[in-house]
């Protein structure tokens, strides 16, 4: 058993050896991608290569790829009211976005906070959808942001059917990918995604890097303007480096995710099944309904996530809270909130997220340190009692 086991892979995965391995070979680039000489060239092939290797992860084409900073970037220049869709720029009148979406999508992007509605879900954590249709029939041009699946909980959304809702309305379909690009199917036609965010780190790839996949839609103006990189979408110098890390990361993704999703849904299992005997009164949040391979998001009455979280790490595991996206402070889920959870116990919620590289002894670490959670907290009630 190594020294410590690490649960949080939805905050973040460790770097793939492939993408190490692309990572150190492109920082020895010494042209920009932007240049003309043979370094430019050399450098400009790195990012095509990588281009095309992520495009093939979600069934996209290559020239649909547009490399920015990450997926908070990319959420950010998808959600704008001014798309430009079949050759002609249409303006959208609003934006509708799932009440359980990560923050940089809540915050509307380049909408008017008096033009952002949110959808609510049910209490297993999926888009009401008929609260969507009753959105859409108010009339007028929409886009709507839906993530593929949640970071906290790992349920996934029926973005398919959500597609054909949105597009019978005549609006058009923002999704984030992040937590699903690598982990399960993500095809883009199959989803009917016309815009769809990834991120490079999700997957194994370097932080820094992620993409906006644009099919049926796409931003009419971009966010950094500048020297024109990116067919004018994202100004500034191509983070080479970084993006042929992401390629072969999203490369190694799509030739190993269906096999390694098989494996984290059966040490998920085992978990959960584990968990419920040491603690029966558990609260495992959306298990009704279908979820990432690798995530559990859990609570027991009278649980602290900030104490849950720490005691973990003191033992050798590292857990989350839920999102990792908020400078570090255990705050209220509003993806908890959302689903209508009693605040009491989500208060306590923990998330524990597997990767490609978790074991049985990792599990069995895990299961070691959350015994000792609950006897701690056993004792404290006891003794309040």
């Amino acid at each position: 058993m190594s020294a410590r086991a690490y649960f949080d892979w939805n905050a973040t995965a460790p770097l793939r050896d492939e993408a190490r391995a692309a990572l150190v070979a492109a920082l020895d680039a010494a042209g920009a991608a932007s240049s003309v000489h043979s370094e430019g060239r050399a450098a400009r092939a790195l990012v095509e290569k990588a281009r095309g290797q992520v495009a093939d992860l979600v069934g996209a084409e290559a020239k649909e790829v547009v490399f920015i900073s990450g997926a908070t970037e990319a959420n950010a220049l998808a959600l704008t009211p001014e798309l430009v869709a079949l050759g002609r720029q249409v303006a959208c009148d609003r934006l509708l976005v799932s009440a359980i979406e990560h923050a940089s999508v809540l915050s509307g992007g380049r909408f008017a906070a008096d033009k952002i509605e949110r959808l609510p879900v049910t209490a297993d954590g999926v888009v009401d959808l008929g609260a969507l249709r009753a959105a859409l029939a108010k009339g007028g041009r929409p886009l709507v942001s839906v993530m593929h699946a949640n970071n906290e909980t790992g349920v996934i959304q029926p973005i398919a059917e959500i597609a054909a809702i949105v597009h019978a309305a005549g609006g058009f379909l923002h999704v984030d990918a992040a937590q699903t690009a690598g982990r399960i199917a993500c095809d883009m036609m199959a989803l009917g995604a016309d815009m769809l965010t990834l991120s490079s780190h999700k997957m194994g790839g370097p932080q820094g890097a992620g993409a906006l996949i644009m099919r049926g839609a796409q931003p009419a103006t971009p966010l950094i303007k500048g020297g024109g990189q990116e067919r004018g979408f994202r100004a500034g110098t191509e983070n080479v480096a970084a993006i042929a890390g992401f390629g072969a990361a999203a490369a190694a993704a799509a030739a190993t995710y269906e096999a390694a999703g098989d494996r984290m849904a059966s040490l998920r299992d085992r978990f959960e099944t584990l968990l419920k005997l040491t603690s029966p009164d558990v609260v495992i949040f959306g298990a009704a309904v279908p979820r990432l391979p690798n995530t559990t998001c859990f609570a027991v009455p009278g649980l602290k996530a900030e104490t849950a979280v720490i005691s973990f790490d003191l033992n050798g595991v590292a857990v989350s809270s839920g999102s990792a996206c908020s400078s570090g402070k255990v705050t209220a889920s509003h993806v908890l909130a959302a689903m209508g959870a009693d605040p009491a116990l989500s208060a306590g919620a923990v998330r524990v997220s597997l990767g490609w590289t978790t074991t049985e002894p990792d599990i069995d670490r895990l299961l070691i340190a959350w015994k000792r959670v609950a006897a701690a907290l056993l004792k404290r009630q006891a003794h309040a009692a």
